[in-house]
């Protein structure tokens, strides 16, 4: 049976040709590409719908009547909890949504699955926020800022940010330790951005924090977290 997606306004601008798929809304955004790299490591069936951010698009009303804050990413999934559509939106939000659904990327033990989502939830509150101020301020409009205080003041949290990831893989092969998890996916594309979009590396002098370089070297050479940087892509 073909799911009805036809509640949701955002699958009416966003046609689904296959509506039985989970549908990504989304730009490979640091925040948009934690959901596309969960779903290309899951390997699950699902259409992703580009949303150009810099186009407002995520201000649409359709965009906005699954997320009123008009942020990507947003995800419809046809067979949500029990069987019928659900829209979801918030990247940390959907990350532990598609972990707990399919059982993977978070561990079974309680103990360890609250440790992984405390540091989702350190990515969400801290590391993604702060970098984005980096970003902004050192390479978007706030370059022509003649006060550089606001700079600094971001540049020296995402240094302090960057030594508690860097203590906590020390003898680590992933956040978790030997288990890649979705705090590993939220973070990843994040320290990728800093250093590459961003061009922030030697701004946050970023070779002194050799196991984040090592743990991202690693992150980056996974398959499905190249693919799911890309996802959905405007070029």
């Amino acid at each position: 049976m073909t799911a009805d997606l036809s509640g949701f306004p955002i699958a009416q601008r966003w046609p689904a040709a296959h509506p039985d798929r989970l549908q990504l809304y989304s730009l490979n955004t640091p925040n948009g590409v934690k959901v596309s790299i969960m779903l290309e490591e899951l390997g699950l069936p699902y259409e992703p719908h580009l949303v150009d951010i810099t186009k407002n698009e995520s201000k649409s009303p359709e965009f906005e009547s699954l997320n009123p804050n008009g942020k990507i990413p947003a995800i419809v999934d046809p067979d949500g909890p029990g069987g019928k559509p659900m829209g979801l939106t918030e990247s940390g939000a959907i990350l532990q949504y598609l972990a707990e659904k399919t059982g993977r990327f978070i561990p079974s033990d309680p103990a360890r699955r609250w440790e992984t989502i405390q540091w989702l939830h350190f990515q969400m509150s801290g590391i993604g926020p702060m970098f984005g101020q980096v970003g902004f301020f050192n390479k978007f409009a706030g370059r022509a800022f003649e006060d550089k205080r606001p700079l600094e003041r971001y540049v020296g949290e995402s240094k302090r940010l960057l030594g508690i990831l860097d203590k906590r893989l020390d003898g680590r092969t992933w956040i978790m330790g030997d288990d890649y998890t979705i705090a590993d996916i939220a973070t990843l594309g994040w320290v990728n951005n800093l250093i590459t979009f961003y061009e922030a590396r030697e701004l946050v002098g970023f070779d002194d924090y050799p196991n984040v370089a090592a743990w991202l070297e690693r992150g980056m050479s996974r398959p499905a977290v190249q693919r799911g940087l890309k996802i959905p892509s405007k070029s």
